[in-house]
Order: structure tokens, then sequence, then C-alpha cells
């Protein structure tokens, strides 16, 4: 992917695009390459970097969800779990097997869990990762050495899926380029242009690097703006009612020696009604999520002190060396895009439905709102259906259940620290070894060397220091502070790559230290939740 060439092809277009999706996360990245694979025209605006939002905070994991059981969502689950599999069928560099335990400690807890997992296995069929069975406590302690054994019975064992967020998203975007779609980061839609009938004919976007507005024309406009569709929504009717709610989640980052082996710790039941996932990830240990109500979304939510806390204090319940604040090698925070349509209706955000919403309001404006990662092929599928409808676009069949995606290679753990990239990784190597700078390690503490950089700025669109650490690799998440260290290098790879001066690098050293410190989890410096 070229910045410039999309500008061009932006700036040149004479007839209207089919479909114009606003919003570059994992919905809007679906939606185009699903679009693009039919064959239609399709552009796609995001006013940030691609995920930058929610799409990029997720708990990395590609599942069924084993707590909409409970709530009964079979739908949801079954189809979920045929989209997980068909995840690992089209990404198998991005997407992996992981074996999770849910730990025993009471009598009842061995059947209990047992059964519910055998639901699991059954309905996932064909798509199975993996059938579940219980365990005794020698094999409970064998898979998880670092477990608390005090009062553990056993445990359930079984299977689901784990992936990184951001490279998929970005293979995504890769694939739908290579079938057509044209996708301009850092370019935000500002206004809806509407016909003499008062129904949404295109919009008018602004680059953000450059200040050049674009008028563009569409036969249909999709917003795909994830926690800021109901803005998008009244730019079309200012007096649409409210359809989301927001509500955070936080994950804590720590050594890997707090999850030795590759095995997933899951405790169904937490205080606030969710589930915890202690996940193995990238040689660390990512502890999560919360569900905290919110009243109001950013890019970049803190954490609430409250939640720092019970996740230490849940995962001490479980983990024999128990985390504290100065463990946490970084905490990212993410802010959940339900939809109330959707909602259970008993006010906790918890139990609001992970399914989605589409909807068409009286301008004619697509929405598609809700959903979580692992169903965004099959949203997409369903959003596009609609848009050919309403758009009144020749029918043609979704391709993408079969769709291999950008990077696809059968083996990725042959490709060592490069595994993500996929069949990218042989050019990275290429490139380090045609250049003994490029293969350098960024720092000790993390496992990126310099062409990974480099690699980020020519074919995937990366403009800043924030967009190489935080989404093209995952530095920040990993380790805030050496992401810190690391900053001015990246800056100076990247004004090379960009044709960038020493005083811009220098003023995207000062952002991204700035935005970094926000996922240092340094004393108390975080603001208790208002909605409390």
């Amino acid at each position: 992917m070229n910045r410039e060439e999309m500008v061009d092809r932006v700036r040149s277009r004479k007839e209207p695009w089919d479909i114009v999706v606003i919003g570059g996360g994992a919905t809007g990245a679906g939606i185009a390459l699903d679009a693009a694979t039919r064959g239609y025209d399709v552009l796609l605006l995001e006013r940030e970097d691609f995920g930058k939002g929610t799409s990029s905070r997720a708990t990395k994991l590609v599942h069924g969800g084993v707590r909409y059981l409970e709530q009964g969502n079979l739908s949801l689950v079954m189809e979920a779990l045929k989209e997980r599999g068909r995840l690992l069928q089209n990404a198998p560099h991005i997407v992996r097997n992981l074996r999770f335990v849910v730990p025993n400690y009471s009598w009842w807890e061995a059947p209990f869990y047992g059964i519910g997992m055998k639901v699991y296995d059954l309905l996932a069929g064909k798509y199975s990762f993996g059938s579940s069975k219980t365990l005794s406590l020698e094999e409970t302690l064998k898979l998880l050495p670092t477990i608390r054994q005090d009062g553990l019975r056993g445990g359930v064992v079984y299977h689901d899926g784990q992936f990184d967020d951001t490279r998929l998203l970005i293979h995504l975007m890769m694939t739908a380029a290579e079938y057509g779609a044209t996708l301009l980061n850092y370019t935000g839609v500002t206004e809806l242009t509407k016909d003499e009938d008062g129904f949404v004919k295109g919009v008018i976007a602004t680059d953000g690097e450059s200040g050049e507005r674009y008028t563009i024309a569409a036969r249909c406009v999709v917003n795909a703006t994830g926690i800021f569709t109901d803005e998008t929504r009244r730019m079309a009717e200012p007096a649409a009612e409210q359809m989301m709610v927001p509500s955070q989640g936080i994950h804590l980052v720590f050594d890997r020696s707090f999850l030795t082996g590759d095995t997933a710790l899951m405790v169904p039941h937490t205080d606030d009604g969710r589930v915890l996932f202690a996940v193995p990830w990238h040689n660390r240990t990512l502890v999560g999520t919360t569900d905290t109500p919110i009243e109001s979304i950013s890019y970049e939510p803190l954490p609430f002190e409250e939640e720092i806390e019970f996740v230490l204090e849940t995962a001490g319940r479980y983990l024999s060396h128990k985390p504290t604040r100065e463990d946490i090698l970084s905490v990212f925070v993410g802010i959940r895009p339900l939809a109330k349509a959707a909602g259970s209706g008993d006010g906790k955000t918890s139990s609001i439905s992970r399914d989605y919403t589409i909807h068409i309001d009286h301008a004619g404006l697509l929405t598609i709102a809700g959903g979580k990662w692992t169903t965004y092929r099959h949203m997409a599928e369903d959003c596009v259906d609609h848009a050919i409808t309403l758009g009144g676009l020749d029918e043609k069949a979704c391709t993408t259940a079969t769709t291999h995606i950008h990077g696809y290679y059968q083996d990725p753990d042959a490709l060592g620290t490069l595994s993500v990239y996929g069949s990218d990784a042989a050019a990275i190597h290429a490139m380090a070894e045609n250049n003994p700078e490029l293969a350098k390690p960024l720092h000790p503490d993390l496992p990126y060397i310099a062409a990974e950089v480099v690699w980020a700025a020519r074919y995937e669109m990366s403009r800043t220091v924030d967009d190489a650490l935080s989404r093209r690799t995952r530095a920040l998440l990993l380790n805030a502070r050496a992401a810190v260290a690391v900053a001015p290098a990246v800056a100076a790879l990247l004004a090379k790559e960009l044709g960038k001066d020493a005083a811009w690098a220098e003023t995207q050293v000062t952002a991204f230290r700035a935005l970094a410190a926000q996922y240092i989890a340094q004393g108390s410096k975080y603001p208790a939740n208002p909605t409390k």
C-alpha cells in the first residue's frame, strides 16, 4: 500500500464510488475487502490511523465467546466459531490454536464447566480447534505450572484462537488494496453531502497531512466508525438517538514468567461479571479485561484506578506469583462498540450482546455497529449485501469465506519473530541482509528489528512513531518504557523514509512520549470512574 498513490486515485476520480466506507477498523476493513473482492469500486476513509481505536486494543482472541453460552446466545456463538475456523484457514500466519484451562477449586466446577465446554465443542462442529476434557490436578499443573495450588482440584481444558489484531487489520487492508480498493488513513470525513431529495450521495473529507479537501460522490455511504458511530450518524440526521453504549476494558501486560508455557488461563466468573483471561502473547503475559461503563469516548481512553486494582487483585487469586503495579510493563485500554439495539436490557454493559446491528436512517446512511473481531467477515458480508440494495449496484456474490489474507503462510513458526508477517517475512529479512543497520534490534526488551519500521513506512502506510510502535509493531503494548526508549531511533528511520526533517522527528518523539506515559502504570495517577 502506498499513500501517495491512494491520494492520487481520490484526487483524480470523476465517477461516483460504488461504496464509500467511513472508518478504518476491523469492520471497515472487512467491508472494503468484501466489496473489492466482489469487484466494486470501494473507498475507505479513516481520520486517524487504521485501527487507532478499538480494533487495536482487543484481548487478542479469536473465539466463539464461552460466556455467551451462559447468556443463551447460541446463534452468536455458532457464528463466531464458524468464523474462527475460517480465519484460521485464511490467515494461518496470524491466527493460531491456543489451549485454555479453567481451574477448578470447588467440587461442582469440573462437571459444570466440563459440560459447558462440551456444548462449545458441539457448536463448533467441523470448525473445531480441538476437544475439551476434564483434567486431573497433575495435568492442570503441567499445563499451568504458575497457577495457585492452594485448594486446586483440577481443571477443564478447551481450545480457542489467538491472533495479533492490528497485524490482521493491516493485512486485511493490504488484501483489499490488492483487489483494487482505495484506502486512506489520516483522512477524516467532515460532512455528508445529499441530493435534492435529502438522501446521502457522498462525503466531504479532509486530508490530515496536506489539508486538501475532497468532495467525493458515492452510490452508498457506510458508517463503520465503531465507538464514533453516533457522531457520524448525526452528520446525516442531527437528531439521531444514541445507538452506542460505551464501556471500556483494560489489559495489563506482564513478563512471561507469570504464565510460563503455552497455555492460557480462563476465569469464568469475576466480581464484575466478566470472564478474565491470562494469555501468553508475543512472549508476554496479557491479563484482562474489565467492563466499565463510561461517560465519554476518545481514541486514547485512560484506565481507571479501580480497574487496575481489580485486575491485579483478581489475577493474584489465581497466579502463584501475585502481580503488582511494579510488574506492569504496559496497560492499554479499549472502548467496546456496544450497540444498544442489541442489548439484553438489564443495564449491565457486560451483558449487552456482542452481536451487530445494521441500521439505515431516513437520509440513506447505512450504519453497521456492534459485533466483535471474530465475526468481522460475516458482518462485512451482510453489510455489503445491504449496500448493494441501497446503492442499486449489480448483484455479485461474496467470496471472502475462502479468500486468503495477505501474507498467507502455512508454517509461520518457521519464520521466527517475523511469523505474523507470513510471506512478507522473506522480504523483510532481505531488507535487513542488504543493510546491516536495519538488522539491528530496536531494543533488547522488544522482539523487533529496524527493518520492520522501514517496511511499515514503505508498504503499510505507517506515518508516525505511534503508528510504527503501537500498531505496525506492538512495542507500546509489550513494554511501554522500552517503546519510549526507541522512539528517537524510530522517528529518524521514518523521517528518512517519508522525507521529513529533524524538526518533524523531534515533534514525533515528544508526542509519542506523552502518549506512552498513559501506558506506564506508575503510582496512583489514574482517575476514578465518574459513573460510579
